[in-house]
């Protein structure tokens, strides 16, 4: 079969007086009836391309399956007199949320049940999950297409029944007022910025919403609208990649107008939190790695005490506060911290003795809790949770996943590597292999590098079937990450964005350079931004590569930024550049893969895109394969798969998504040569 040929419609912009045409910019479209008809016969010959895999994926699929316990429970955690947790069953695709009075003991009382939500729905996404501050309301909200467009419901507790009304393009994120009388929630904008603040009382419909706040800078998303851990004020930021601004509401008086902690200011960024009547700040104001300080509510922050300083080796990246205790979450020397300060006391760190590991702070709902809840794991530890006394810092791990199939963790061995960057700047590099393989060896090497975003090693059940296999797998901590810092972020964005791709190329050679891998025998793999990555060095170094795996990647970097009807584009005018303005232009022209895929003999490319993906459209990974077939002069197969039900995530489904988990590996292990 061969595969389908994209004509060339060409959509011409000029440009710093020159004029480009986009021959594909017709993809689009996405009401066009042929651009779909494209999409079914791209994904049609993918399917027949990879058909030769078919029992591998399946064999892969089973493997994945069988080292999950797919019968299970979360850890419980306590709130007053109620219990919350997670159930999930085998043959079901979503978890059932589940609560139990006085003890976590039995069935319990099941107050949503994903599965009822997907019933009839290809794709299924709750977005907000809130049980009031009572415990007798829920506030829920699902999404059926995977664009991120949210319908918002009510839920009685004791008696499962919803209130009459449906909330609808609502987004992540909301707030209970005290008495349960008001939710506060967001809506999006025809570039699916989340722009306005809505108070609803219930039982009321949504034309009688009272509109709170509205951010008129395009630049500023109200993504991460909740309360703060004592719930007693709402939390309100405003952020954009470099700027934030946070306003607050006490909750015990919802129709009260929103009043601002601090005015923005441009370039600098601070989250709040709220205890015994001070307000905490985390601010990078003259301090890329955090200061913390805190002042009386109701007084001038130019009054407050700083608590802690800035510390050039040590991030600190929000704060927790306790009853009697403050939870300081930062980074240092390239891995997670945790710090816990006693009100009267000495401040100490949580500490594991792991080489590299994923530490995040799991769900405490109780503010005078004794313990805080922390989720752990590593390459070779499952995911544990484990309560950590306040006051001893005693670790107790209250629940460790299950990993079936005789998984034994001393087989395998992991490690931290540095490679030297081209300008000399040292970046770390997680690694795991099976004990005992020759090397060097296929690899598999992951990236992303963005938002300050930071890709911590995690325990992933289908990589076993690759390290099993004999592959090495490795993540390139590249700059424009937050693994270092704030200032790692920024020496990978804006006119330093090209770190980020010589980054990665220096890891891979330096895998070469140890004897752990061979030029043209390692596959890269990278999601979203990590696809710009994966786009960027597959047109800078075709010859490292045997394959590389672009997941809904954002390639077409130049028109996306030219289009500010296009989701996330104002906004991100702030981490790749504004193409208008001429220098950033340049920037930016110098990597997008769109406009640098020329003439080449490429890797093997697996492409994938969500037609309802409203982060990176469908059409820049369709756009970049049209391009790449037409100028690869190699043998190896460019592909594309579409998701045509789904967004940016891919399928909701644990099922589905262990299915794409396998058809992506079984692609990476053809690639590399290694045998089923």
């Amino acid at each position: 079969m061969n595969p389908p040929i994209a004509q060339r419609r060409g959509v011409a912009r000029t440009l710093h007086k020159e004029t480009v045409t986009d021959d594909y910019g017709w993809l689009r479209d996405r009401q066009d009836p042929e651009v779909l008809s494209y999409l079914e016969a791209e994904n049609a010959y993918t399917a027949a391309a990879t058909s030769h895999l078919e029992e591998l994926r399946s064999r892969l699929f089973y493997e994945i399956k069988d080292r999950v316990q797919e019968t299970d429970l979360s850890a419980p955690v306590r709130w007053g007199n109620w219990w919350y947790g997670r159930r999930t069953e085998e043959g079901q695709q979503y978890p059932r949320f589940v609560r139990w009075g006085e003890t976590p003991a039995g069935e319990g009382q099941v107050y949503l049940d994903q599965n009822e939500l997907a019933a009839g729905h290809k794709f299924c996404d709750i977005g907000v999950l809130l049980v009031s501050a009572d415990q007798n309301l829920l506030a829920y909200s699902v999404d059926h297409s995977g664009n991120e467009n949210f319908t918002l419901r009510f839920r009685h507790l004791d008696t499962g029944e919803d209130f009459p009304e449906a909330l609808t393009s609502t987004y992540y994120g909301g707030a209970w007022s005290t008495d349960g009388r008001y939710f506060f929630y967001t809506t999006i904008d025809d570039a699916h910025r989340p722009h306005r603040l809505w108070r609803h009382r219930l039982e009321t419909g949504q034309a009688e919403d009272v509109l709170v706040y509205e951010e008129t800078d395009e630049r500023f998303y109200l993504d991460h609208v909740g309360s703060t851990r004592d719930h007693t004020h709402m939390l309100i930021p405003a952020e954009s990649s470099t700027t934030s601004e946070v306003w607050v509401i006490p909750t015990d008086q919802p129709e009260s107008d929103p009043q601002v902690l601090l005015p923005r200011v441009a370039g600098i960024r601070y989250l709040a939190e709220h205890k015994a009547g001070d307000w905490l700040i985390v601010t990078d104001a003259d301090a890329p790695n955090g200061r913390l300080f805190s002042y009386p509510v109701g007084d001038s922050p130019t009054e407050g005490t700083e608590l802690i300083g800035h510390d050039p080796e040590t991030k600190i990246g929000r704060v927790l506060p306790f009853d009697r205790h403050l939870v300081i979450v930062g980074r240092k020397a390239g891995l997670p911290v945790v710090t816990i300060w006693p009100d009267s006391g000495t401040a100490f760190d949580v500490e594991f003795d792991e080489p590299s590991y994923q530490l995040a702070v799991g769900e405490n709902l109780e503010f005078d809790a004794a313990v805080i809840r922390l989720a752990y794991e590593s390459f070779l530890t499952a995911a544990r949770i484990i309560d950590v006394d306040l006051d001893s810092g005693a670790l107790t791990v209250v629940k460790e996943t299950e990993v079936a199939g005789g998984f034994d963790a001393t087989e395998y061995e992991q490690s931290r590597l540095w490679a030297t960057a081209a300008d000399g700047v040292k970046v770390p590099i997680s690694l795991v292999r099976r004990k005992g393989i020759e090397l060097p060896a296929p690899t598999l090497l992951y990236g992303y590098g963005a938002y300050e975003s930071v890709v911590d090693p995690w325990f992933s059940p289908a990589r076993i079937s690759l390290l099993d296999r004999g592959v090495v797998y490795a993540v390139a901590h590249v700059r424009g990450g937050g693994e270092m810092g704030r200032l790692w972020h920024e020496r990978g964005r804006m006119a330093y964005k090209h770190n980020t791709f010589t980054d990665f190329i220096a890891t891979a050679e330096h895998l070469v350079a140890a004897g752990i891998a061979q030029p043209g025998n390692i596959a890269a793999r990278g999601v979203s931004a990590g696809g710009l990555l994966m786009g960027a060095i597959a047109t800078m170094r075709p010859d490292l590569w045997a394959a590389v795996v672009a997941e809904v990647p954002f390639v077409d970097v130049i028109n996306t930024m030219l289009d500010p009807t296009i989701p996330l584009t104002v906004g991100e005018w702030e981490e790749w550049g504004n193409p208008v303005i001429v220098q950033q232009y340049q920037w930016m022209v110098a990597y997008s893969p769109y406009e640098n895929t020329r003439p080449a003999e490429y890797p093997a490319i697996l492409a994938t895109g969500g037609f309802n993906d409203p982060r990176v459209a469908y059409w820049e990974p369709a756009k970049w394969v049209a391009r790449l077939r037409r100028a690869n002069r190699g043998s190896r197969p460019v592909l594309l798969k579409t998701e045509l039900g789904s967004g940016h995530s891919g399928p909701s489904g644990r099922y589905d998504n262990w299915r794409e988990q396998a058809f992506v590996l079984a692609f990476v292990l053809d690639q590399l040569g290694v045998g089923t």
